[in-house]
């Protein structure tokens, strides 16, 4: 997901404690940043402070509404009057959270924005004997709970969803961890090698040499 807040700080913080539940976030301090982010990536829901420097929040809650792509917006202001929120919800945002917060219910909102979304695929994705829970960070192998880090479901929950198809170790990066991460890192390599061993015999993450990963669906008879 996207933070667009101008506050160092709690940017980070909200980051930090959003990784703890398994939701990868990239970080704008302005509204250029934003804007140029939303161009190159694909994002899940999109967190605005309306105060920040250039393009306000509120013009990236509009520039999001008319690009038509039914990005969720939810709106982190320190306003507390109903006036501003009912404007914030008149620009197409989802849901509104008025600072200070408990990051604890910053997470609720967003998993409950995100369960609202209009998605082609079903909540519960099971595929190769695997059964993935993407809200319960659940995952079952041939009815064997398989218990995964959090950055290994990250990745298994990538995997899964391109059913079947490859998906190479640039977008498992982009997609399972954030902006920052190191793109010549070994971590993709070395989370998908203990992914494998923690859901067992036979595999069902196959190499595909130089290109990528992906799920082996075979045959469950």
């Amino acid at each position: 997901m996207l933070i667009v807040e101008d506050e160092p700080y709690l940017a980070e913080a909200v980051r930090d404690g959003l990784r703890l539940a398994a939701i990868a976030a990239d970080i704008a301090g302005d509204g250029d940043t934003a804007l140029e982010l939303l161009s190159v990536n694909d994002y899940d829901i999109a967190v605005l402070d309306r105060d920040i420097p250039g393009p306000s929040g509120d013009d990236i809650a509009r520039h999001i509404v008319a690009s038509g792509s039914g990005l969720p917006i939810l709106m982190l202001t320190a306003a507390e009057r109903l006036d501003d929120k009912a404007s914030g919800f008149e620009l197409g945002a989802d849901d509104y959270l008025t600072k200070p917060f408990e990051l604890r219910e910053l997470v609720m909102r967003l998993r409950a924005l995100d369960r609202r979304r209009g998605r082609t695929r079903p909540p519960v994705r099971e595929v190769a004997g695997l059964r993935v829970d993407p809200f319960r960070r659940e995952v079952f192998r041939d009815g064997r709970y398989v218990a995964l880090t959090r950055k290994q479901f990250a990745v298994l929950e990538v995997l899964v969803e391109a059913e079947g198809g490859v998906v190479s170790a640039e977008e498992l990066l982009e997609r399972a961890w954030d902006e920052n991460a190191d793109p010549f890192t070994n971590a993709v390599r070395i989370t998908v090698s203990a992914l494998r061993k923690r859901l067992g015999e036979p595999p069902v993450i196959v190499t595909v040499p130089g290109a990528g990963y992906r799920i082996e669906e075979g045959d469950r008879g």
